[in-house]
């Protein structure tokens, strides 16, 4: 059975994108049958996957107009390991059409009930807002990965996101929880970066992922190169640090 996790994050420019890739690529490194469902219009998480959005037949618009199906829909590129639901700025146009519709904020989550069997992980990339884009992911989802720089604007966002979390989870989605936190574009150097790490632990506690994604050069190329940091640059420590992220999460999985 799937575990299906949304990465999301109502501040935009925080690593959603990248870490969901890089997580899949991880993932799929460690021998685990991984689906990115891309959810964001702008279709960063299809490109950086190596696939052209431009050119897609097939979409997740499709699949939540109920037009096509997962396997439909889904996309393999080999080099990164992983299926990818691609989107395209036909998705934007989802949703007005989906506010009239029944199981408007359902209909992912039937989509992916028809793949349960074939993956053991399905990651979907939300846009940095809440909209009914998100709440299909966050109604399909077992749980949610929050990636954030430790900044002080990311703790505000923070709040807002949990309390949204909070009210899917009592009038939507009783299986939706926080699974962690990932501290993404970390540098030791800021003292500030330090302190809000801190205050992270203090309050999350455990919540709070033990691996920290540093702020890496490499990380940032690869989307240019339609490949995840991971595939595109094992050896540097943004792509070791996502490996060793991919096992942290299976571990915090499997012991659930």
């Amino acid at each position: 059975m799937a575990r299906v996790f949304c990465i999301a994050n109502q501040k935009g420019g925080v690593g959603k994108t990248t870490t969901t890739v890089n997580l899949a690529a991880g993932l799929a490194r460690v021998g685990r049958r991984v689906l990115v469902v891309d959810l964001d219009p702008q279709g960063n998480a299809t490109m950086g996957s190596g696939i052209d959005k431009r050119t897609l037949e097939l979409s997740v618009y499709d699949v939540l107009l109920e037009n096509a199906t997962i396997a439909e829909a889904r996309q393999r590129n080999d080099k990164v390991g992983y299926d990818v639901v691609g989107a395209n700025r036909e998705l934007a146009g989802a949703e007005v059409e989906l506010v009239d519709l029944e199981r408007r904020d359902r209909r992912l989550k039937g989509a992916l009930a028809t793949a349960n069997d074939q993956y053991d992980f399905v990651l979907i990339d939300c846009p940095p807002s809440l909209s009914m884009l998100t709440l299909n992911g966050l109604c399909s989802a077992h749980g949610v990965i929050v990636p954030m720089q430790c900044e002080y604007f990311a703790l505000e966002g923070l709040s807002d996101l949990v309390n949204t979390i909070k009210q899917v989870h009592a009038n939507l989605n009783p299986d939706l929880k926080i699974i962690g936190l990932l501290r993404v574009m970390f540098d030791p150097r800021i003292t500030l970066q330090q302190q809000v790490s801190e205050q992270l632990k203090t309050h999350f506690g455990n919540k709070v992922f033990d691996t920290v994604i540093p702020r890496n050069v490499r990380l940032a190329e690869a989307p240019s190169y339609g490949l995840p940091g991971v595939i595109f640059d094992p050896s540097s420590k943004g792509a070791q640090a996502f490996v060793a992220f991919a096992q942290e999460m299976v571990g915090r999985i499997d012991s659930m």
